[in-house]
């Protein structure tokens, strides 16, 4: 079984698609979406080139319920087939099948749609159009508690096996890399729901590097070290996240504060000790104190 949901946020504007499936690499076969068009989630019978087709349909100004009268008018296996879609101003449209293997169905409900097929009970649309409705945060956050609801009461009558989220801005800017605010996927996992929540929160917490990065560049340290520090209290675990912030602290003049977050990195492998060794000469430390990596080290 596979279920889905495509949506967009009436807020933002970001289109995306949510999935799991017992199924290997299901993200690379059912999730479709692309900023300024619309997301498609194509399952059942799937057939990738409806995923391609429908964002090109919508691209060229078709909404969703158009897009889908196309995509089954000439399709010889219309009756095994299963597809959500969303358009760039929020239309909806999908279709079930007669011939798809049951429990499947779908339901619609504001700018969102889920769709299941296999389902161990016929309850997994509802409830995950149910949870993504109140839930709060991000688009990719609403996604994800439909997800973890449909796996609440049942999920795929085999199991489970891979999921994938994808959401893109609701304009497009010309370049995938900016469009694409998350792009997970999870392709062989006995708990792929829970691993692809992992994936988005340590996501967010790269993402916040990267703004670090950006203002490191532009001159601005504290707001730098602002980024580093949320980025580590999203995942206060993680190594690489410590290094990099004690190296930005250590380069701030911030000597006595980097020793904490190196420390942690240290005692992970001393592999970040060697690598500490090399950052002055590409620049990322200072190199007028011979003496600072020894004491970092420490």
């Amino acid at each position: 079984m596979t279920y889905s949901i495509v949506a967009r946020d009436p807020e933002t504007g970001e289109l995306g698609v949510a999935v799991q499936s017992h199924f290997f690499a299901v993200g690379s076969v059912v999730s479709w979406a692309e900023a300024g068009a619309g997301a498609v989630a194509t399952q059942s019978v799937t057939e990738p080139a409806c995923g391609r087709r429908g964002l090109g349909l919508m691209r060229d100004g078709a909404s969703a319920p158009e897009a889908l009268h196309r995509l089954i008018a000439d399709d010889p296996q219309e009756a095994n087939r299963q597809l959500g879609l969303v358009d760039r101003l929020g239309s909806v449209a999908v279709h079930t099948g007669g011939r798809c293997i049951g429990a499947a169905g779908h339901r619609v409900a504001g700018q969102a749609s889920a769709q299941a097929n296999m389902m161990r009970g016929g309850s997994v649309p509802d409830a995950m159009v149910d949870a993504y409705g109140p839930a709060r945060g991000d688009l990719a956050a609403r996604l994800m508690a439909a997800l973890e609801a449909a796996e609440r009461v049942g999920g795929d009558i085999r199991g489970r096996q891979s999921a994938a989220l994808v959401v893109v801005g609701g304009q497009s800017r010309g370049d995938p890399a900016l469009d694409t605010r998350y792009d997970l996927r999870v392709d062989d996992h006995h708990e792929p729901v829970s691993e692809l929540r992992r994936l988005l929160e340590l996501k967010r917490a790269y993402d916040l590097i990267g703004v670090a990065e950006q203002f490191a560049a532009a001159g601005d340290l504290e707001l730098a070290l602002e980024h580093y520090q949320a980025a580590r209290e999203l995942q206060p675990g993680n190594a690489e996240l410590a290094f990099w912030h004690g190296v930005a602290l250590a380069a701030a003049s911030r000597e006595r504060e980097a020793r904490g977050p190196l420390g942690q990195a240290f005692a992970a492998g001393e592999a970040w000790r060697e690598l500490l060794e090399r950052l002055p000469a590409a620049g990322l430390l200072p190199d007028d104190d011979p003496e600072l990596v020894a004491r970092l080290s420490a």
